[in-house]
Order: C-alpha cells, then sequence, then structure tokens
C-alpha cells in the first residue's frame, strides 16, 4: 500500500521554537533582526516549567523557551542537545488527516491532540537521529493558547520526554 504524504495538507512553518538558556538575553538579539515581541508566558511544573516569548517578523515566528529549573525538560534538552532548535511546528490543513498519514508512514505521536479554540496540536515522537522534534498544528485564525502549551508539554512531562 502506497503512503499518502504530508505534503498537500502542509501549509507552511507555523514557527520555530528555540531552546535558550536565558530568555531575557535573547529576546533583545531577535528584536535586533527585527522581531517583534508578541508576548511572554510561563507554564509551571516540575518538569515542564519553562518561560516562553513569542516573538514575529512579518511571516516568522519564533517562540523561545527556557526551562525554570534544571529538572525541566527544556533545560534537560538543552544539557542533551545544546541551546538551538527545540522543534519546529508544520501548519497543517487537517490535524487528524495528518496524524493518519503519519501513522501509515511509521511516525508516532508522542502527545495526544490538545485543543482550544481555533487550534489543534501534537507532537510527533522525536527523531533519534537529529534529535528533532515535529509538531502539527491546524489554525484557525487563533493566537497561541496557554492552556495547549501547558497541555503539551505536561504529556510530555508524564511520559518522561524532553
Amino acid at each position: 500500500m502506497q503512503t499518502d504524504h504530508l505534503s498537500d495538507l502542509i501549509l507552511g512553518i507555523d514557527h520555530v521554537a528555540l531552546a535558550v538558556t536565558d530568555i531575557d538575553s535573547a529576546v533583545p538579539v531577535y528584536s535586533a533582526l527585527g522581531f517583534s515581541l508578541l508576548d511572554r508566558s510561563a507554564v509551571h511544573g516540575e518538569h515542564s516549567g519553562m518561560l516562553y516569548a513569542t516573538l514575529k517578523s512579518r511571516d516568522a515566528t519564533l517562540v523561545l523557551v527556557q526551562g525554570t529549573s534544571p529538572a525541566s525538560q527544556v533545560s534537560r534538552f538543552i544539557e542533551q542537545f545544546g541551546a538551538g532548535m527545540h522543534h519546529v511546528a508544520f501548519a497543517v490543513s487537517d490535524l487528524d488527516e495528518a496524524l493518519r498519514r503519519s501513522r501509515e508512514a511509521g511516525i508516532e505521536t508522542d502527545t495526544p491532540v490538545v485543543s482550544d479554540t481555533g487550534i489543534r496540536q501534537t507532537f510527533l515522537h522525536r527523531d533519534e537521529r537529529t534529535g528533532v522534534r515535529i509538531e502539527l498544528i491546524e489554525r484557525h485564525s487563533a493566537p497561541f493558547s496557554e492552556r495547549n502549551v501547558a497541555q503539551l508539554f505536561r504529556s510530555l512531562e508524564a511520559k518522561g520526554l524532553y
């Protein structure tokens, strides 16, 4: 059976998340490059605790993430892979179909689909060869949802993943 690829469902890159050691130092670097700070927020949890800042320049969106303790997922990620790209989020037109095709291609998810008004998203299993995690996100003119971010990272925390 031939696998249907995701290519006709991917609308583009929704955002790139960068793991940083000091968010207060990182924001001005990207601001100097022309990115505007949209918002800052925090997720609380023993392992899911993090600060994040969303920055935008035209069609490019960056999300800077910093762990709030050595035990946090982001801190553990930086310890293993170094500061840099934490994940890339692909905007998809149909999340359910994208997940069906991913599973058919042997790619599993690490989180359930989490939803809030106008937004649905999930993390795929981190690629062991590159360390890159892919997020699939279906948006309908909705901003980031603190509730969704917290649910995604708590789902990873429950599995001991980062």
